[in-house]
């Protein structure tokens, strides 16, 4: 550790090397490494950026790229003896109005990228529930999605070019400033969903959109969750594009109640389905999707502007704590025809293991984010293996259905266990080699998702009683 500071020392300022605590070890799950990394640094340059990779080559010393800890999936914990690069620091935000870009570092939170651009009538379309919290460069590197995935697609969509600094130092520039641009591979879209495995991201040129002059959204209150398919099948059947199509199951609404105070699961029922459009079409368009609810027998209610965005940060909500349990929160997605088994699997699976479920989902694309948790009792020092079971059950079913590990939260740590199941061993030995490419000495992330080590790491978080 000291011959690793000393040589950090030597090429960075004193205030880019921090000290090393707890909040940067693990992201979200709270996985702590088994021990520290042997430092932290928080460059406030490129320049600063490729001086670290340099370092971490000659004496081959892993890195660990970290932005605003916000991820679920455990790609931010450190690798013990290795080096935590956070990127925070280089949050900078450029737009471009006439070009309808924006140039920013991997710092800048996803938020303010996206009010950067409303100061130019442009919007930045993929809209994570975190995106007050999270910053575009772990966007990048999960591949996150959103709330308006449906009309505008997720990050991988909006990215067109970026600037990454490869394990030994060099800055490699990907993809185009223009919208079109087809020469050469595709390096742009490898590095996104990378997980951090491949390079630095360093800088970003985003796409941004004409920002919506109207926005409009209705809820639908389903009794089971064939209405809920039904509201679902119908919002995307219109005719119509929605910007989102959100559900929001009985065991969520309970949890937003228990969380803020709410009474959503008295008024909504079994599930809620909450869908919006946008832009100059916004009313005829919440009109159209209306009536093909009502023509399959369901009663959509048409809520006012106000309404609208305070269903959508409800939504957003969605995964609150429950304190004094053990519990799992997943990541996956289906076809979108295949969203109502897969609701329905999951109760299915927590009545087999018998823990409790709830689901938040991206339905619109068939993204879910089921969570199982059970009580914690007394002396208990470690989750029950039912709640492991219960997430491997519900992870193979999402397999079973044609489905994949993550939609959006990456696959890190967490989803590891499963890498072979979806990708088959011959593709998954692609993917490393393609990796060996980039970083010859597997100095980046060598504890993610393409890591040769078959050990499991579930991440059963504990939340401890208020």
């Amino acid at each position: 550790m000291s011959e690793v500071l000393s040589a950090l020392r030597g090429v960075l300022g004193p205030d880019e090397i921090l000290p090393v605590d707890d909040r940067d070890q693990t992201d979200e799950t709270g996985v702590a490494p088994a021990s520290p990394a042997a430092a932290v640094v928080a460059p406030r340059s490129v320049a600063a950026v490729q001086a670290v990779a340099r370092v971490a080559t000659s004496l081959r010393t892993p890195i660990v790229v970290r932005g605003a800890g916000t991820g679920l999936s455990g790609g931010a914990i450190a690798t013990p003896g290795g080096i935590v690069l956070s990127t925070e620091r280089l949050d900078a935000i450029a737009v471009d109005p006439d070009d309808q870009v924006a140039v920013v570092g991997p710092g800048a939170i996803t938020a303010r990228i996206d009010a950067a651009a409303r100061q130019h009538g442009l919007m930045y379309a993929p809209d994570p529930a975190s995106s007050a919290r999270s910053s575009i460069g772990g966007n990048i590197a999960t591949g996150a999605g959103g709330l308006r995935c449906v009309k505008y697609g997720v990050t991988r969509d909006a990215v067109l070019a970026l600037d990454v600094v490869l394990a030994d130092g060099e800055l490699l520039s990907t993809g185009h400033r223009a919208v079109k641009g087809v020469t050469g591979l595709d390096l742009t879209a490898l590095f996104v969903g990378s997980e951090g495995t491949l390079g630095i991201v360093v800088g970003a040129t985003l796409r941004l959109v004409p920002a919506p002059a109207r926005e409009r959204s209705l809820i639908v209150s389903a009794a089971n969750l064939d209405e809920a398919g039904r509201a679902i099948r119908a919002a995307t059947g219109s005719g119509v594009r929605p910007s989102g199509v959100e559900l929001i199951d009985r065991g969520a609404l309970q949890n937003i109640d228990e969380n803020l105070g709410t009474d959503l699961e008295r008024r909504h029922g079994d599930a809620l389905v909450l869908v919006s459009t946008d832009g100059p079409g916004a009313d005829v368009e919440i009109d159209e999707i209306t009536r093909a609810l009502a023509a399959d027998g369901l009663a959509p209610e048409v809520l006012s502007p106000e309404d609208g965005l305070r269903y959508a940060e409800l939504r957003r909500s969605g995964r609150g704590s429950r304190p004094g349990t053990w519990k799992i929160g997943e990541d996956m997605a289906v076809p979108r025809s295949q969203v109502v088994p897969a609701l329905a699997a999951l109760r299915e699976i927590g009545a087999e293991f018998g823990v409790s479920t709830e689901v938040v989902a991206h339905a619109g694309d068939g993204n879910l984010h089921p969570t199982v948790f059970t009580p914690q009792q007394p002396g208990e020092t470690e989750p029950p293996e039912r709640l492991v079971r219960a997430a491997d059950a519900l992870v193979r079913r999402a397999l079973d259905l044609g489905g994949t590990l993550s939609g959006e939260h990456g696959i890190g740590r967490a989803k590891r266990p499963w890498l072979a199941d979806e990708l088959g061993e011959a593709q998954l030995a692609l993917q490393r080699r393609l990796k060996a490419v980039f970083d010859p000495h597997g100095l980046l992330a060598p504890d993610g998702f393409l890591s040769e080590d078959h050990t499991t790491t579930v991440l059963t978080r504990h939340e401890v009683p208020a």
